[in-house]
């Protein structure tokens, strides 16, 4: 393969090595040399023919340079030789042989077939210049006997030189050719025709047979010799065709540009040669063939159209009719766009079925996100297997935090730090995502592209709510914390009340009881009022245990169980409780307290109910508590009520909390709070 070539310092100073590279330069001279003494003789020629000549420099010189560059580098490439000797073969023979000399006009009007040999020789052995496999070299020696014996045959030519050279004598003039001769240029024309074909298919196999740079080069050159059938299509054209529907115009039109066209081509082969050599990645080679097959295609049958239309028309309304030609113009026109619509889907899903078929299935990936079948995140799985790579992955950019995160939302600080390439997605010029995908991908990128660009407005959806729901998540966390902090601070509270106020208050009650006791007998009259002063100091010590209480029960500390067992044996009605939990986070059993609290509390101040059931359970990392009353129903947590306050609670901490309370039949509470062990 001749990957980005690098020179060949295998045996470097080789005498060998040393004689191709002085050979090359010398056949790359020798060229150059040929090709300026024979402009130098051509001064005399009309200006028209300056045109051809320029052609001719730019197809000769092309070829010959990238050749040598690559005999420079790889000497024992075959591809360097071909180019070297294809662009020598096309050199203008009178630089060799005497101006107007016969022989010399003998070989130009048999050596044309030359103009096809070496890009066919090249198709056979580019891009690592050898043969597909044994079986390929005896088509190959087959083709070069067709070239060889084709030549030699037309070199018998006996007829006159067409003008201007008509007064030159054919030295084979009078010459008698045998009649098997005269007919075997048939089947070498054919053959030689047939080796175009063939050289078409060995670059099809080729390129099934390869991957990466190889394939990559393997393109740019069947890119290039796509142009050899569209030059037979058009000469059939010009030759058919068009001497029908342009009369007078296409007289000569052939010969005209024929041969500028075949110098055309193998300066594009040469290019692409040159391309695939130095810069296989210069231009997304797949696209450019598409749209090669594309436009030519739309090119081909609209001037077939228009050929019809105008043919049509003129013998309807008599040739030469403006509105004739203004009909077959406004046809043209009207069919461009959908025509080209369709040669697009035809090419794409013709030659292009991977990228065609992962773009389809991510237009109808998007069609169910419109109709709410699918969510926007799984967009990455749906572009993983357009690519057919197990491994790619689409990360979302989240430029609030300048992170990348999953689907998931699981963020990753360095993306792409496991091997594997990456890709960067944009939108309007924003980023949106990155693409972690195999290497390999890097080598197709009309597949990548082709198929980002389709999937570009769900990965922003998904990118959207990827990062709404981080936030929100955020949110949450904070409000999590925020309730961490409240419940923090009702135990602060209720350890100053325990431990400070109600402590003095205890001490100052035993002391004047003590001083009660020490008064003399003559003071006992004070004993009355100290009786009422330490009835005051219970009472504000019972005031002081219901408010503790109501910051946070000292019950809780025993865990949850206790305190709802606690709790049930206050309550004025029947209460039956069920819970026998482990100890969980103090903070999620705060909250299922309250819970049951104002469950209770409404039960048996608003619905009027004999009877209370409270069970409370541990399941699947959340607590699980129930409270169901037979009392009248109909409560509704609106706004500002206790209930409300409840859902807002249970929020709070990431819970969930369900009221079925129908008229009649009592209510029922369940309230789900994740919990930690």
């Amino acid at each position: 393969m001749l990957a980005p070539i690098a020179p060949d310092d295998t045996n470097a100073n080789n005498p060998r090595m040393r004689g191709l590279r002085i050979t090359a330069s010398a056949v790359a001279l020798a060229t150059a040399a040929i090709l300026a003494v024979g402009l130098a003789r051509a001064g005399h020629q009309p200006a028209s023919n300056w045109l051809v000549a320029g052609f001719l420099v730019v197809a000769v010189l092309t070829p010959a340079a990238v050749g040598l560059l690559i005999a420079l580098r790889k000497p024992r490439n075959v591809v360097a030789w071909v180019l070297l000797l294809g662009a020598l073969s096309t050199a203008p023979t009178d630089a060799l042989i005497p101006s107007h000399s016969a022989w010399a006009l003998q070989w130009d009007r048999a050596s044309w077939p030359l103009l096809y040999a070496w890009p066919v020789a090249l198709a056979f052995v580019f891009p690592d210049g050898r043969l597909l496999s044994r079986r390929w070299r005896r088509i190959a020696v087959a083709t070069a006997f067709c070239f060889v014996a084709f030549i030699s045959i037309a070199m018998l030519d006996s007829e006159p030189y067409d003008p201007p050279d008509q007064s030159v004598h054919n030295p084979l003039s009078g010459f008698h050719v045998p009649g098997w001769i005269a007919w075997i240029w048939i089947p070498l024309w054919i053959g030689i025709l047939s080796s175009l074909f063939v050289g078409a298919y060995a670059v099809r196999v080729r390129l099934r047979r390869s991957t990466g740079i190889e394939r990559l080069q393997t393109l740019w050159l069947a890119w290039s010799a796509a142009l050899i059938p569209a030059g037979l299509v058009y000469c059939g054209f010009l030759g058919f065709l068009a001497p029908v529907v342009f009369p007078g115009l296409a007289e000569g039109l052939v010969g005209d540009l024929l041969f500028p066209f075949l110098l055309v081509m193998e300066t594009a082969v040469a290019v692409s040669v040159g391309i695939a050599v130095v810069r296989y990645k210069l231009y997304s080679i797949e696209r450019l063939i598409n749209r090669t097959l594309v436009y030519g295609t739309v090119t081909l049958v609209l001037a077939l159209t228009y050929a019809a239309a105008a043919l049509g028309l003129g013998v309807a309304a008599g040739r030469g009719s403006d509105w004739v030609a203004a009909a077959a113009t406004l046809l043209v026109a009207v069919a461009f766009r959908p025509l080209r619509a369709r040669v697009q889907a035809a090419v794409d899903s013709r030659f292009d079925r991977q990228r065609h078929a992962g773009v389809l299935a991510v237009e109808a990936f998007e069609r169910e996100v419109r109709e709410g079948r699918r969510a926007p995140e799984e967009i990455g799985a749906v572009v993983a297997a357009a690519l057919r790579d197990p491994l790619a992955e689409l990360v979302f950019w989240l430029p609030a935090s300048a992170t990348y995160a999953r689907a998931s939302g699981e963020t990753l600080p360095a993306p792409g730090d496991d091997g594997r390439a990456c890709t960067e997605i944009a939108r309007d010029g924003e980023r949106t995502a990155l693409l972690l995908h195999d290497s390999s991908l890097e080598d197709r990128p009309a597949l990548l592209q082709g198929i980002l660009r389709a999937a570009a407005l769900s990965i922003e959806i998904a990118r959207l709510r990827v990062e709404v729901r981080l936030q929100l998540q955020e949110v949450e966390a904070s409000r999590a914390r925020i309730v961490e902090a409240g419940y923090e601070e009702r135990r602060r509270l209720e350890r100053d009340l325990h431990d400070g106020a109600q402590q003095r208050l205890v001490s100052l009650g035993l002391r004047l009881r003590r001083m009660q006791r020490t008064l003399p007998p003559e003071a006992r009259v004070l004993s009355p009022a100290l009786d009422a002063t330490v009835d005051e100091v219970g009472s504000a010590i019972a005031d002081l245990r219901q408010i503790a209480a109501g910051v946070r029960p000292a019950r809780l500390d025993d865990g949850l169980s206790a305190a709802l067992h606690d709790l049930a044996r206050t309550a004025p009605v029947d209460v039956e409780v069920e819970a026998n939990l482990p100890r969980v986070a103090a903070s999620a059993e705060a909250a299922a307290y309250f819970v049951a609290c104002e469950a209770l509390t409404n039960a048996v101040k608003h619905a009027s109910a004999s009877r209370i059931a409270v069970r409370a359970q541990r399941e699947n990392g959340s607590i699980l508590l129930s409270v169901s009353d037979d009392g009248v129903g109909g409560a509704a947590p609106r706004r500002g009520s206790g209930l409300a306050g409840l859902k807002d609670r249970v929020a709070a901490h990431g819970g969930s909390l369900r009221i079925a309370s129908p008229a009649g039949g009592g209510t029922h509470i369940e309230a789900v709070l994740p919990c930690e062990s």
